[in-house]
């Protein structure tokens, strides 16, 4: 079984709003020796008032009662809306801030990049920096030096590795960071939304390397991204945190679905009177789009077994144009689930419209999204509709007594046959005869 090398019990971090400290110098000092030489409880903090919600209204939890463990190779994704508590809990995990209440427990050495140039002097050149984070890892200079020439390959600027860092764009201040926090061998690596900073190419580059070095290494990732496709390609679980509290903790799949469909407004129809105020370009716009689920009944749930049709028209501005349009539907994972194309038609200006059906028994319980491209002679895209519709579809599970998550991204109902070839009580009756 793995090792655990991450826990936290009881955590909670309480903030006092448009104050440092204490509010005065004689009870900041007095903070600092009874907590920090004494040992002692905050003395200017009782959490009798705090916990029956008698908060006084320039307080505020940014964090409460969050618990969690990590195992040895596991990477956890931390998703949440701004003002969550996020940032503030990888800054308790790393030592940064301390928690009001509650324990952090760790193995290892720990690594963060929480901020644009973490850790760094900014009158220090790149390869001077990368010396000093090591020793701050407790690497020695031998071991630095090991690691040098592939840092400094990642980080794709060997030719401002002697400049200052001051000297640096955001975005080779996240390249070098990245590779020092990556390379550098930490047991821990913790990493904010700051890679979203980088350009894509380094962006996927970061992920596949702490696929990588989770995977093979073992090392344990602690991670936060906005990317829900980041996040479903490189974790293995997820923490969904809402305005300080644990909203879910479990299988990364199954908490990204239920906080897209807890934060995501469901789009089943749109559509535009006029052309000017609707959606595309000079050469087409959308006059509507709508998704019409073929029910049992009106109050039936929209599950695995719901027939959908997908309806759409579009105003054409162009005379004599070859058109076809395509139809994508995405998880809100941003994993493809098919890319379906029209036929080819030839158009004149006017209203366009198209359908498609979707059968039944076809898509897993989970969150989706279609988008629509229109294409001009089956080569060129004349405009792409980016999410116009989302929706959820829901569980059903007829007969079956196990109710773990159906893997898969479609669950399609094909013709599967058992039956019985022979019987082993036949064959002995017969014998016996």
């Amino acid at each position: 079984m793995a090792e655990t090398v991450i826990q936290v019990e009881d955590l909670s971090k309480l903030y006092r709003l448009g104050v440092i400290g204490t509010g005065s110098f004689r009870q900041d000092l007095q903070h600092w020796w009874s907590t920090s030489v004494l040992k002692k409880e905050n003395p200017f903090f009782h959490l009798s008032g705090a916990e029956a919600g008698s908060l006084p209204k320039d307080h505020i939890w940014a964090l409460k009662d969050i618990n969690f463990e990590v195992k040895r190779g596991e990477v956890l994704g931390i998703i949440g809306s701004n003002g969550s508590g996020k940032s503030t809990l990888l800054k308790i995990v790393s030592r940064i801030v301390r928690p009001t209440t509650g324990v952090v427990r760790g193995k290892g050495k720990v690594s963060s990049l929480l901020e644009v140039g973490t850790g760094f002097h900014q009158e220090l050149t790149g390869r001077e920096n990368i010396f000093v984070s090591g020793y701050v890892l407790g690497m020695g200079k031998e071991e630095i030096r090991g690691k040098f020439d592939e840092i400094v390959d990642f980080s794709g600027i060997e030719n401002f590795i002697d400049t200052p860092v001051k000297r640096y764009s955001s975005g080779m201040y996240v390249r070098l960071a990245f590779a020092v926090a990556a390379h550098l061998e930490p047991d821990i690596l913790i990493v904010d939304e700051v890679l979203a900073v980088g350009d894509a190419d380094f962006q996927k580059k970061c992920l596949g390397k702490m696929r990588e070095v989770s995977h093979s290494e073992g090392r344990t990732i602690l991670f936060v991204s906005h990317s829900m496709q980041a996040i479903s390609k490189l974790c293995d679980k997820a923490l969904w945190l809402h305005k300080g509290k644990m909203q879910e903790l479990g299988e990364v799949s199954a908490v990204v679905d239920k906080y897209v469909s807890g934060t995501q407004q469901l789009k089943l129809k749109q559509e535009w009177a006029t052309p000017e105020e609707a959606p595309g370009n000079d050469l087409v716009r959308f006059k509507s789009v709508e998704l019409v689920p073929e029910l049992l009944s009106p109050e039936a749930p929209l599950d695995i077994r719901t027939p959908l049709k997908v309806r759409f028209q579009f105003w054409n501005m162009t005379d004599d144009v070859i058109l076809n349009t395509g139809l994508h539907l995405f998880t809100y994972g941003d994993e493809c689930i098919f890319d379906v194309p029209s036929p080819v038609m030839r158009c004149d200006k006017g209203l366009v419209e198209g359908e498609c059906s979707i059968p039944g028994n076809f898509l897993n319980d989970g969150s989706y999204y279609f988008s629509i491209i229109i294409v001009r002679d089956t080569s060129v895209e004349v405009f792409y509709f980016e999410e116009c519709l989302s929706f959820e579809v829901e569980d059903y599970r007829a007969d079956f007594q196990w109710f773990g998550k159906w893997w898969g991204a479609v669950r399609p109902n094909f013709p599967f046959r058992l039956r019985q070839k022979d019987s082993v009580y036949q064959q002995k009756y017969n014998s016996h005869s």
